[in-house]
């Protein structure tokens, strides 16, 4: 069996080529009903440096891609970060599927089961999101923050039947950094434009 320290050497890895590579060059991005003079570099600066933002590193990592240079405002680097979660929940879904054809208790496959069911709702919620951003960003906040609370009991879940696997501890800790980047930019954009929602 792989050590703790090679399992975690193989997820940054993973990970890293993940983030690079999670979106497609050709994304299409949505046009925003405001358009803000403020450059790309600059609007990430502002939401890394958000009050919701739980890893201003991990934020300003994820957001350092070609797609995320050409957001021309808040409504379509709020796309990305929405694509980008949904990505990141199904690379994790993928991993918690995988575990569970491997043998074990009865109360292991349980937990397991119920986070299966927890990130295919935040892939769900991710894509809707990314849908209500323009028309309803009171929505689309709600709707991405109700993402956290389905992880944590997840990651109770996986305490309570003593799973351990740190791919899915890692899996479920940058979901919540996602889900606080989502929520940062669905606030960002009820605060831009407040009268018309």
């Amino acid at each position: 069996m792989a050590r703790p320290n090679q399992l975690c050497l193989v997820l940054v890895i993973f990970l890293s080529i993940f983030l690079r590579s999670s979106l497609p060059t050709s994304a299409i991005i949505p046009k925003a009903n405001v358009s803000l003079s403020i450059p790309s570099s600059q609007l990430v600066e502002n939401l890394c440096n958000g009050k919701a933002i739980q890893n201003r590193r991990f934020c300003l990592k994820a957001l350092s891609t070609p797609e995320v240079i050409v957001a021309m405002d808040t409504t379509q680097l709020g796309t990305l970060i929405m694509k980008l979660g949904a990505a990141n929940a199904k690379a994790t879904l993928s991993v918690y599927n995988e575990i569970i054809k491997k043998p074990g208790s009865h109360k292991a496959l349980k937990a397991l089961n119920y986070c299966v069911e927890a990130y295919k709702y935040a892939i769900l919620s991710f894509e809707m999101v990314s849908s209500e951003l323009v028309e309803d960003p009171e929505t689309a906040n709600y709707d991405v923050a109700v993402i956290g609370p389905e992880i944590a009991n997840c990651e109770k879940e996986l305490i309570n039947a003593k799973v351990q696997a740190p791919r899915l501890l890692a899996g479920n800790l940058f979901m919540k950094y996602y889900v606080s980047m989502g929520y940062e930019i669905t606030s960002t954009l009820e605060l831009e434009n407040p009268n018309e929602y």
